[in-house]
């Protein structure tokens, strides 16, 4: 399903710009830079479809997601070298869930002391 006016679907569709485009992809996810205020290096892992809820997922994308998230987190620590790899799945909305996208967020030292965390 293709919803208009959905961030994930609209960007997967091409109705909106996709800084670096899609990075990979598999028969049921993309990966793609993160669209927004993370830090650099956040990579957005997110379903084809429109899905809203982990409870959604079909075979192939539950089969699939466990590797794939795997996989993004050491690229990410490659590339990124950080203290810390975050990986948080986001589907809520104003006023209803939304697509479904899972963000491998790079942590450093730089990024903590930028906004005040632990040391």
């Amino acid at each position: 399903m293709d919803v208009t006016g959905c961030l994930g679907c609209d960007l997967l569709a091409g109705r909106r710009e996709l800084p670096g485009g899609v990075l990979h992809e598999t028969a049921a996810w993309v990966v793609n830079h993160v669209v927004g205020r993370m830090s650099l290096g956040t990579l957005i892992v997110g379903p084809r479809e429109h899905v809203v809820a982990v409870a959604e997922l079909d075979d192939t994308a539950a089969a699939e997601l466990g590797p794939l998230l795997r996989d993004t987190a050491r690229v990410v620590e490659t590339l990124c070298r950080p203290e810390q790899n975050y990986v948080c799945m986001w589907s809520h909305g104003r006023d209803a869930r939304k697509h479904l996208h899972i963000a491998v967020q790079p942590v450093t030292a730089e990024v903590r002391a930028r906004y005040g965390g632990l040391n």
